[in-house]
C-alpha cells in the first residue's frame, strides 16, 4: 500500500528517496511509526500523530521529547537538538527536515555525524564552538540525563569534562573550535569519540 504521502508535497517520498540514505520502504515505515527504527520513528510518528500537517513546532517537540526521558529534564536539550534539526531556521520541523538529520546519524559516514555534532554544538551557529557553548550542551544532556545514572554524577562533572575536551579540542588556544579541529580531535581520541556517540544516543 502506499504512503498517503507527505501532505504538504506530494512530492517528497521520491525526493527524500534520492537525497537521503533511506529506501522508498524504509521511508513509508518511518513515517508510518513504526517499530524498525525504535525510538526515532516512535518520535516521528508522535509528531505527524499530533501535527498531521507534518511540520513540528518547537513546543510540541519537547513535549514528545519529554517522553524519552521522564527521570529529568529534556527541555534544553530539546531545545538544542530541534534547532540542529531546523537547518532552514524558519521556527519548525518538517517530515522532511526529521528524515535528512536521521539518515545522517543513522547511515551517515563518521565525517558525517561530526558535521552534525559540530552544528548542535555552535549553538549560536557562528562557525565555532565555545567553551560556554560545549558546557551548555553537557549540562543540558546530564540534567536530561536526571539522577538515575551509575555511578552518580558530581554536579562539576559536566564542567570538568568540558574542560578535558575543550583543552584537547582547541589546537591552537584561541578560544573557540573550529569544524577541523572538532573532527580532528575526535578522529584521533577514543575517549571524546566515545563521548560523542552519548549523544547519538540521546537523540
Amino acid at each position: 500500500m502506499e504512503m498517503a504521502t507527505v501532505r504538504h508535497r506530494p512530492e517528497a517520498l521520491e525526493l527524500l528517496e534520492a537525497q537521503s540514505k533511506f529506501t522508498k520502504k524504509e521511508l513509508q515505515i518511518l513515517y508510518r511509526g513504526f517499530k524498525n527504527f525504535g525510538c526515532y520513528s516512535f518520535l516521528v510518528f508522535h509528531f505527524f500523530q499530533e501535527c498531521p500537517s507534518g511540520v513540528v513546532n518547537e513546543e510540541t517537540f519537547k513535549e514528545i521529547y519529554s517522553q524519552f526521558f521522564p527521570q529529568g529534564d529534556s527541555t534544553t536539550y530539546a531545545h538544542f537538538l530541534f534547532n540542529a534539526f531546523d537547518t532552514d531556521h524558519n521556527g519548525s520541523v518538517s517530515f522532511e527536515d526529521f528524515v535528512m538529520g536521521l539518515s545522517i546519524l543513522l547511515r551517515g559516514t563518521v565525517q558525517e555525524k561530526l558535521n552534525w555534532a559540530f552544528n548542535l554544538y555552535d549553538i549560536n551557529k557562528d562557525g565555532y564552538i565555545t567553551k560556554e557553548e560545549m558546557l551548555d550542551i553537557m549540562k543540558a544532556i546530564y540534567d536530561m540525563m536526571g539522577k538515575c545514572t551509575y555511578p552518580v554524577l558530581r554536579e562539576d562533572a559536566p564542567r570538568q569534562h568540558v574542560e578535558t575536551f575543550f583543552q584537547k579540542m582547541d589546537k591552537n588556544k584561541d578560544g573557540v573550535v573550529t569544524i577541523d579541529e572538532f573532527i580532528e580531535s575526535c578522529q584521533k581520541d577514543e575517549n571524546i569519540m566515545r563521548s560523542m556517540q552519548l549523544f547519538e544516543n540521546v537523540i
